[in-house]
């Protein structure tokens, strides 16, 4: 339960994470006085991590599969690791906005293995932990890493219309 305990604390990370990317974007708004200025992969980050909090209580409202654990003497719904899934959902975000707004080879590559680091640690301590099945992982990487591309999709096909000159 302490590698529970102690995963559950540092799925909190992400959370910073998000608000940063919220300031930033708050903070844009403010200086630019329109929406419609502030970045448009801002806009959509934030339209994605939307996309993944409405995925989570889906999946919350609509249990698939039960932990193989009582927690505090009651059964939770455990499919996806909602944990994995923030985790796998927000830090490839952190890279991909760093490596566009960094120009930094050195921070580029530090903020990467972190994130990296941080990444695997939780996966692994959530399996470990013994609170969930491996499906319950396995199910969270893969609907963490669609919902990633769909994001890297849409700010590329947008940055694409841009450059084209359409609206």
């Amino acid at each position: 339960m302490t590698l529970y305990t102690v995963t559950d604390w540092l799925g909190l990370v992400p959370i910073v994470v998000c608000l940063c990317f919220g300031c930033l974007g708050l903070v844009q708004f403010i200086k630019r006085r329109s929406l419609f200025k502030v970045d448009a992969d801002i806009l959509l980050l934030g339209g994605y991590y939307i996309l993944v909090i409405f995925g989570y209580l889906f999946f919350e409202m609509v249990p698939i599969n039960y932990r193989p654990i009582l927690i505090d003497g009651f059964l939770e719904a455990s499919y996806p690791s909602s944990t994995t899934l923030l985790v796998l959902s927000v830090m490839p975000t952190l890279v991909f906005q760093i490596n566009r707004r960094c120009n930094s080879p050195m921070i580029k590559r530090i903020i990467m293995i972190l994130a990296i680091l941080f990444s695997a640690f939780m996966v692994i301590g959530r399996l470990a932990s013994g609170v969930h099945w491996a499906t319950d992982i396995i199910g969270a990487v893969l609907l963490s890493f669609g919902l990633f591309k769909l994001y890297q999709s849409a700010v590329i096909s947008t940055e694409m219309r841009n450059k084209n000159g359409v609206q």
